[in-house]
């Protein structure tokens, strides 16, 4: 087994998350079976008890694990099925300690961070990168470990520690370090800044640790004086430091970072015996491709999402990948507006009038709208306005769990004139309870308690000629990822689909309601799961396809079609020759060019953070 630990170093959130998946996503088009860890250090079991104002989305796994955003980075750019085992916290890794301490285990001993912490992490990144990843059954080959934080962090010393260790106990030509850095130009002087990265490594070095590669994260390219520079106080050689600056789209870095050779030097450093290589056009062809795809969109639309933590676009990551995935694959660009929901309420309109009719006038300039999930009171009323407009007003919608939710109180306020209906969640009292909890999944605490998971949904024989059935292939049943705690009472089911909102997906025992449409309208879709965690690059989620689709009014026509495209032209035709690929050819780290860097362009930050 190989192991590749990536570090960080000044600043967090630089993408580090990003980089990990691209070293993946490089290895695996190489013929490279990869596995992912995220290693988290703080306290808690996992992430599912977080504010999403904390660490931005949780995402949830196929076995129910509640995990760091950066997981979701990896299944997307590698196409794999991750496990709650492949992210690894503080607090699991103690409490692992502390079971087995209760259990006699250490025979007496003093219980310590050295040898007892550090060698349950050792065990742990072992045990689980043995596991086979994808449908495959394979062993992985190589592994790679992201360590979340900065070094120097007091909370990942311990795991630091762990891994100066863990580079004797597996040798070194089965261990690389990955250290990635940002290297800041301040406007004052235009030049780049080496002195936080110099610093970063030096501390690295002295807790035992020495980088194999420099990630050097930057607005703009570095130049060559830069990285010399680096080098000479890094111990690193030139060659083996490579910039990357912002880019149009984080699916563009595996491509960026194998123009500078990246698996040519990763086959000789970890014996992996993958070259020689053929050109990159053609191991890297899918991620190509999809680069030169997204640069030219021809069509752009616009989309809402109503949530209720807007104030950090990371809390709907999965969900903007998967539009993004969708207009993509569709070609069209999609541009995004952020309505908080609260500011929808009438109440608003007194407290914050400005903020009111701004927010109404986004969502009514929006092609099509999302209302995601959510938990608590705030926002509720908000997001059951957004419901009411979008159907009224025939505008596509799609409804993801509370959203769901909160589209079958509106309509059963407004359609069933049920005066007050609401989810139990919001008001215990209400005369009309049309969601409920779930009272197996109510257990009085936080964490971990909630449905969670990937879940069987089966379509009603009724839904054979429904959209959203016929987006999924007209198959009988899907498995999608949950959760949530709280259902659509059944006992109003009867009375909803007798005045046209249509149940067409159903658990397993027909028991809780999975899946919504409303008839007469161009796409009125909810969903009580969250299709967003199964959305890839390549493979959009059928729920924002049809969304998008809807948008563009273009979803009646591709249902005619047997849900098929209209045939793109080829990709290779962007390109007649290998210089026009910008010589994107398979090449060692020393040929990277300050030429091909400079005519790089940058752009936001936040594409690639």
């Amino acid at each position: 087994m190989k192991y590749i630990l990536i570090t960080g170093g000044v600043i967090s959130g630089v993408g580090k998350g990003v980089i990990s998946s691209s070293f993946g996503a490089i290895l695996k088009s190489c013929g490279i079976e990869v596995t992912s860890i995220k290693i988290d250090p703080y306290i808690n079991l996992d992430a599912g008890t977080f504010s999403p104002y904390e660490h931005g989305e949780v995402y949830v796994l196929d076995d129910g694990g509640e995990v760091d955003l950066d997981l979701g980075n990896y299944e997307r750019f590698l196409n794999i099925t991750l496990h709650k085992q492949n992210n690894i916290t503080t607090g699991k890794i103690y409490q692992t300690v502390i079971d087995r301490e209760r259990h006699g285990d250490y025979l007496g001993k003093t219980v310590q961070v050295v040898p007892h912490i550090t060698d349950a992490v050792q065990e742990w990144v072992e045990r689980v990168a043995q596991k086979p990843v994808s449908e495959s059954g394979k062993t992985p080959e190589v592994c790679i470990i992201e360590l979340g934080g900065i070094v120097g962090d007091i909370e990942s010393m311990a795991f630091v520690e762990a891994f100066r260790q863990f580079q004797f106990r597996v040798k070194r030509e089965n261990f690389c370090v990955a250290h990635v850095s940002l290297v800041p130009q301040p406007k004052t002087t235009g030049e780049h800044k080496t002195k936080p990265t110099q610093q970063s490594v030096r501390e690295l070095r002295g807790l035992g640790l020495s980088p194999d590669i420099i990630v050097c994260r930057s607005e703009r390219p570095i130049g060559d004086s830069v990285k010399e520079k680096i080098s000479n106080f890094c111990h690193v050689a030139p060659q083996q430091i490579i910039s990357i600056p912002d880019l149009y789209s984080v699916y563009e870095v595996p491509v960026f970072m194998e123009n500078h050779g990246m698996a040519e030097y990763l086959s000789k450093r970890l014996q992996l015996d993958i070259t020689p290589l053929p050109p990159l056009r053609k191991y890297m062809r899918s991620w190509i491709e999809l680069g030169e795809r997204m640069k030219h969109l021809k069509y752009e639309v616009t989309v809402g999402i109503v949530g209720k933590y807007t104030r950090l676009e990371d809390s709907y990551t999965s969900i903007t990948k998967a539009l993004n995935h969708a207009g993509n694959e569709i070609g069209c660009k999609v541009n995004i507006k952020f309505i908080e929901a609260s500011n929808l309420e009438a109440t608003m309109l007194v407290d914050d009038p400005v903020a009111y009719h701004s927010a109404w006038h986004n969502l009514c300039v929006c092609d099509c709208v999302v209302v995601p999930g959510g938990f608590g009171k705030r926002g509720v009323e908000g997001k059951i306005e957004a419901c009411k407009w979008c159907r009224v007003n025939g505008k596509p919608f799609l409804g993801i769990c509370l959203g769901f939710q909160t589209a079958v109180i509106e309509f059963a306020r407004n359609v069933l004139k049920m005066e007050g209906a609401n989810s139990t969640e919001v008001n215990e009292d209400t005369k009309y309870p049309v969601v409920i909890d779930m009272p197996e999944h109510n257990t009085g605490e936080m964490g971990g308690t909630m449905r969670l998971g990937k879940r069987t949904t089966v379509f009603k024989p009724s839904a054979i000629r429904s959209k959203i059935n016929r987006l999924y292939g007209s198959v009988d049943k899907i498995d999608e990822r949950h959760r949530h705690r709280y259902e659509v009472n059944p006992e109003y089911i009867q009375e909803f689909e007798k005045h046209g909102m249509q149940f067409v997906g159903v658990d397993v025992d027909q028991q809780r309601m999975e899946i919504l449409e409303l008839d007469n309208h161009p796409y009125y879709v909810a969903v009580q799961f969250h299709p967003e965690y199964l959305s890839r690059p390549m493979n959009p989620s059928p729920p924002f396809m049809g969304l998008i689709l809807a948008a563009r009014d273009k979803l009646k026509s591709y249902l005619h079609k047997g849900c098929k495209l209209s045939p793109r032209e080829p990709q290779s035709d962007y390109y007649d020759s290998d210089e026009e690929l910008h010589d994107l050819t398979a090449k060692k780290l020393n040929v990277g060019s300050n030429e091909h860097d400079d005519s790089s362009s940058a752009y936001s930050s936040s594409s690639v953070s």
